[in-house]
């Protein structure tokens, strides 16, 4: 019996020492599956696919923290998208020197950081400062046919006019090799972030942003600024506008997007709304996307977009949903919802249902 009590002790104290260093440290996995069932149609061309990023964009990732001691914690972050419609995992990540595209497992988030009383720095590939805008001000998030982004993230006027954003897409929605500094949470409503993300020798992948903003009570409004350092003389200038309103049985959203290039201007307006419907919610947007500065080609290459979607919660953490949208091209303009195929100079109309869950 005698033996037994050290033993005991010492299980004791292992006991202890566990449950405090837990205290002090977290550790998460999280993530979430989204499949959709779609039709698309461009023009008279008609596509049928399954998509994992209808609603959300399907992921799995890790993330945690360390208590330092006085107010300072350390936190990584590492997120990859996933596939599900195929099982593939990771991507795009950017360009290499030689002007490739690469990829990545951890291709969403790859973040080190340190948090305090001054703020956060944070180091690794992130989110830019003009999506951290342009996906908080939209009801339908970065995702959906009816997401303000299919005016302005694929086969615009502005990409087929220019190498731009083709060459400057890897830093225009997740830059690598970023250095970001957040402002405290305890500003009286103030936020604000500083990004730069080095090129190192791949001039499309070199970033430098800032965004600032207000949210208290229902109001929420942020401005963002970037430049992104394309393979060329001029740079990729964009600039973003969004602010939103919680009237309690609706939110309206209203965001403005520019991008420049030269004398070379396209412009994105958006409106949009979601409406909470019991355990549901119904969202809806409009958006106009208006090209200027060049050729009369390129002038007349506007696009107006539509969206509407229905979800459902089953529970806190699985949601089906359904939704429709269309995107009207004028002149050179591509663009197609859901970044399915081409539809230059023509309509693209989508229809999608899916399921959600969150991990």
């Amino acid at each position: 019996m005698k033996k037994l009590v050290p033993h005991a002790i010492a299980l004791a104290v292992l006991a202890t020492a566990a449950a405090s260093a837990n205290a002090q440290s977290t550790l998460t996995v999280f993530g979430l599956m989204d499949l959709s069932v779609n039709s698309v149609k461009n023009g008279s061309t008609t596509t049928k696919s399954m998509d994992t990023a209808g609603l959300n964009t399907s992921r799995i990732g890790f993330r945690g923290t360390e208590d330092l001691g006085g107010g300072l914690l350390a936190g990584f972050w590492l997120e990859a998208g996933v596939s599900g419609d195929t099982g593939g995992a990771g991507g795009g990540t950017g360009y290499n020197s030689s002007n490739a595209s690469t990829t990545g497992f951890f291709n969403r988030r790859s973040t080190l950081s340190l948090s305090g009383g001054f703020g956060e720095v944070r180091l690794g590939r992130d989110y830019t400062v003009n999506f951290n805008v342009s996906g908080k001000f939209d009801a339908f998030g970065a995702n959906g046919f009816g997401n303000g982004a299919n005016l302005y993230a694929n086969k615009s006027p502005f990409d087929k006019s220019s190498t731009a954003t083709t060459m400057g897409a890897a830093s225009a929605l997740r830059v690598n090799n970023a250095v970001s500094y957040f402002l405290p949470k305890d500003l009286g409503g103030f936020y604000g972030q500083v990004q730069v993300g080095a090129p190192e020798g791949v001039a499309g992948n070199g970033y430098k942003g800032g965004l600032f903003g207000y949210a208290a009570g229902p109001v929420d409004v942020a401005f963002s600024y970037s430049q992104i350092d394309v393979f060329t003389s001029d740079k990729l200038k964009t600039t973003n506008l969004g602010g939103s309103y919680n009237f309690g049985v609706a939110k309206v959203y209203a965001l403005y997007n520019q991008s420049k290039y030269g004398a070379l201007k396209y412009t994105t307006y958006e409106l949009s709304t979601s409406v909470p419907l019991g355990q549901g919610e119904f969202r809806a947007s409009y958006g106009k996307g208006n090209a200027e500065g060049g050729t009369a080609a390129f002038n007349n290459s506007d696009a107006t977009l539509w969206g509407l979607e229905y979800l459902y919660n089953l529970s806190k953490r699985t949601a089906v949903y359904a939704q429709t949208g269309s995107l009207k091209n004028k002149g050179a303009s591509a663009m197609s919802v859901g970044g399915l195929g081409d539809a230059t100079g023509a309509k693209s109309t989508g229809y999608g249902v899916g399921v959600r869950h969150m991990f």
